[in-house]
C-alpha cells in the first residue's frame, strides 16, 4: 500500500495539495484499515485494493473532515460503501481455485441392470399363492394403503398385514432375487 506522494513537479498537475497530516495517518492506522479492509473481501490483493480506493476517497475528501479524530469511522464507511458498490457491480465473484467446483458425477444405474430385477421381481411376484400376489400388487404396484386393499378385496386389515408379510417372507426367500440382497 502506497500514499500518495506529490513533488514540486506534479503539484502543478495534481488537483490536490500534499497533506502530511493524511500521510501520517496512513502510516499509523494503515495495519488496522487493512485487517478491516481483509475482512470485507475474499484474498489480500482484493483488500489493499479495496483500501487504496477508500484512502483515495479520504484523501479527496480531506479538507471538508471537520473532526479528524473520526477518522477510522470515515474511512470503514468508505471501505464498506466501496465494497458494496463492487458486489452490486460485480455479477460473480470469481477466484481461483486448486480443485474444479464441478461435483463428480455419480453413474446412475445401468438400465439395463435395472431391467433384470424388475423381471426378476415380477417373476418372483408371479410364484405367490393369487391371494398373496393380489394383496401384494394392490399394497405396493398400487399403491394402496392397508385399509384400500382390505376394502378392495373384502377382507379385514389383519388378513391383508399377515398375508402381505408372508408373502414378503417367500420374496425374500426366492433363490432368484438372491443378487438383491
Amino acid at each position: 500500500m502506497t500514499t500518495p506522494v506529490c513533488t514540486t513537479a506534479s503539484r502543478a498537475a495534481t488537483p490536490y495539495p500534499a497533506y502530511a497530516s493524511f500521510s501520517s495517518y496512513v502510516r499509523a492506522r494503515g495495519p488496522v484499515l487493512l485487517r478491516t479492509a481483509r475482512s470485507l473481501t475474499a484474498n489480500a490483493s482484493d483488500a489493499e485494493d479495496l483500501l487504496q480506493t477508500a484512502l483515495t476517497k479520504t484523501y479527496v475528501a480531506w479538507d471538508r473532515i471537520e473532526d479528524h479524530r473520526a477518522l477510522d469511522g470515515y474511512v470503514r464507511r468508505a471501505l464498506l460503501n466501496t465494497r458494496t458498490s463492487q458486489w452490486r457491480k460485480r455479477k460473480v465473484d470469481e477466484f481461483a481455485c486448486e480443485e474444479l467446483p464441478e461435483p463428480e458425477t455419480v453413474p446412475g444405474p445401468d438400465p439395463a441392470d435395472q431391467q433384470v430385477l424388475h423381471d426378476a421381481m415380477w417373476r418372483a411376484v408371479m410364484k405367490l399363492p393369487d391371494r398373496q400376489r393380489a394383496m401384494v400388487v394392490l399394497r405396493y404396484y398400487e399403491d394402496l394403503s392397508e385399509a384400500q386393499t382390505a376394502e378392495v378385496l373384502g377382507v379385514s386389515v389383519g388378513t391383508v398385514k399377515s398375508a402381505v408379510s408372508r408373502a414378503l417372507g417367500k420374496l425374500r426367500e426366492d433363490p432368484e432375487l438372491e443378487p438383491i440382497r
